[in-house]
């Protein structure tokens, strides 16, 4: 067996992401291996605790499919001694305690992008990481769909492996079905080895377990294992655990024993970082008009946000063009187009008159203080901008008198976007907030 058919085979077996990524870089030492054990060398840690926890079987099934063969696999450091066998079997060990944990490797601390609606959890999550078990524990990590939580939950995942803890990672979905099965497999023993022998158990989406009583009480005696073990226990939930409908009382006060941290809608400072890092990670190349175009057009979901880089990407190579800000708005246009038709007038004046302080009945009224001036002047704005309301229905619903005052004022507001940094920031700042329907 030589270096280059075990390669050919993994290549084959496996993902190509997977595969140029990490597996390629795996050296066969034929000279330090025999029929009982195959050696392989990686050029760092973090490589040979991912291959250990995802590939260990996978490997073996290649010499099965050379050769017939079924050998221990080694995974070492490049320069490091050679582990004894029974080194070796702890690990295989560990890696079976670990078989659920499918962490995928670009969600890191590193690529996470930190801003004021997600600091707290950051840190929280950098703490448990680096000392499992002693603080934060069990850590509950809340928010809305798509702000980061699952980036946050298996960066924790990542950073424990590279320490050489196991971790079990899995859906609330996942375990459930993993208990339901064990009992029509009458094989609860396994189930609870495995779910109570981790260094770290992370659970998505715990809010699902509303309402499912007998897992529940599964995972209750499950949490308290861990607990009293001093095993670190990290949740996501869309919702704090009081409010998650269907829920014992137990698991409710147990999930708030340690910290509850939660994440926020990201600001428009924080959305364009994002897109900034998304972009490089994937290679993408985008203009300032471009990012900030995306930044003030979109929901602050970061999924969303990654969907659509990847879309104006794969059109401009489809294209053959360079991405210019034409080629984005034509891609979104519809995607705006269905935010700005669940955005009414009412939803604007709210938002502004709360931004500056003022009563939203002023702005509808006759007043021509300077004050309430710029107040209507960026409802106007924003109301183009956001609705699909013509400058005669915006004039009608602020009680002026025709459409020249509403495209005056629009010229205004756009001549001081330009000029005063200031009030462009406000406008910035107002939009993400309607678009996100912070009211």
């Amino acid at each position: 067996m030589t270096h280059k058919d075990i390669l050919s085979i993994l290549k084959r077996e496996t993902t190509s992401v997977d595969y140029e990524r990490f597996l390629k870089q795996l050296i066969f030492k034929k000279n330090l291996s025999d029929d009982n054990l195959a050696v392989f060398e990686v050029p760092n840690k973090y490589i040979a605790n991912w291959i250990k926890t995802k590939y260990i079987n996978i490997i073996q099934h290649c010499f099965e499919i050379a050769d017939g063969s079924k050998p221990k696999i080694d995974i070492k450091l490049a320069g490091e001694r050679k582990k004894t066998k029974k080194e070796i079997q702890d690990e295989q060990e560990k890696v079976t305690h670990s078989e659920s944990t499918m962490l995928n490797p670009s969600y890191t601390f590193e690529s996470f992008v930190l801003g004021a609606s997600n600091q707290m959890a950051y840190n929280a999550s950098v703490a448990v990481a680096k000392k499992p078990g002693i603080q934060y524990n069990p850590l509950f990590i809340y928010g809305g769909t798509g702000l980061g939580k699952t980036h946050l939950l298996q960066s924790i995942g990542n950073k424990a492996i590279e320490n050489g803890k196991t971790v079990i990672y899995v859906t609330i979905e996942q375990f459930m079905n993993d208990f339901t099965f064990s009992i029509k497999s009458k094989n609860m023993e396994h189930f609870r080895t495995k779910y109570r022998k981790c260094d770290i158990l992370l659970i998505d989406d715990i809010q699902f377990l509303s309402g499912k009583e007998q897992t529940q009480e599964e995972f209750f005696h499950t949490f308290n294992e861990l607990h009293n073990a001093k095993k670190q226990i990290v949740m996501t939930s869309d919702r704090l655990p009081s409010q998650i409908a269907g829920l014992v009382d137990r698991l409710k006060s147990r999930f708030e024993w340690g910290l509850t941290a939660d994440i926020q809608i990201p600001g428009l400072e924080t959305k364009i970082a994002i897109i900034e890092k998304k972009s490089e990670l994937n290679g993408i190349v985008l203009t300032r008009d471009v990012i900030n175009y995306i930044a003030t057009n979109l929901d602050s979901s970061i999924r969303e946000i990654e969907g659509v880089l990847i879309r104006i990407n794969a059109s401009a190579n489809l294209l053959n063009q360079e991405i210019n800000l034409e080629l984005a708005q034509s891609l979104l246009k519809e995607q705006i187009k269905e935010q700005k038709e669940n955005i009414k007038l009412p939803d604007i004046i709210t938002i502004v008159a709360s931004e500056l302080n003022i009563k939203p009945s002023d702005i509808r009224s006759r007043k021509r203080t300077a004050v309430v001036a710029n107040a209507r002047r960026v409802v106007i704005y924003l109301a183009r901008e956001l609705t699909h309301n013509s400058m005669p229905d915006i004039a009608k619903f602020l009680g002026m008198k025709d459409h020249s005052s509403i495209s005056h004022n629009i010229k205004k507001a756009n001549e001081l976007i330009e000029k005063d940094e200031n009030f462009k920031l406000i406008i910035e700042n107002l939009k993400n907030k309607i678009i996100n329907k912070e009211w």
